[in-house]
């Protein structure tokens, strides 16, 4: 009994840092426009944009791939070993089901591959829109 809470907490803990990686690919965009908007400086920095550049780059080539999220894979194994898939009838914690609702979409592969293309490309010409700086360098605006 101990170890199904104890696979349980840590595929909740997977799911939460999945959902901590996908609020950065999607946020870090929104922050990098707006920020560039209000001279934030900080959106530019090479760190960050060469962290969501390749956030976003692992996502569309798992896509294209036909590769399975690591993350998704972990967490379905976890489940598996606590006895849970997914719903709170099952015995999900309820932050754990509404984070799966908030994650996961039943849709054709083709469409997340597009999808994931799609915000891949506008990543890129935010890249090239509003170039990253290094060494303190300013920012083209």
């Amino acid at each position: 009994m101990a170890n199904t809470l104890i696979f349980r907490q840590l595929a909740d803990a997977v799911l939460a840092l999945h959902f901590a990686v996908v609020t950065f690919v999607v946020g870090g965009l929104v922050l990098i426009l707006i920020g560039n908007l209000v001279h934030w400086r900080w959106v530019n920095a090479l760190w960050f944009r060469v962290a969501h550049l390749a956030a976003i780059g692992v996502v569309a080539a798992e896509a294209w791939l036909g590769i399975a999220c690591p993350l998704t894979t972990l967490e379905w194994w976890l489940r598996a070993k606590s006895g849970v898939t997914t719903g709170l009838a099952d015995g999900e914690s309820f932050v754990g089901y509404w984070l799966h609702r908030l994650l996961f979409y039943s849709a054709p592969p083709w469409v997340f591959v597009l999808a994931y293309s799609v915000f891949g490309m506008l990543v890129v010409a935010a890249w090239f829109c509003f170039p990253p700086r290094s060494n303190g360098r300013a920012a083209r605006y």
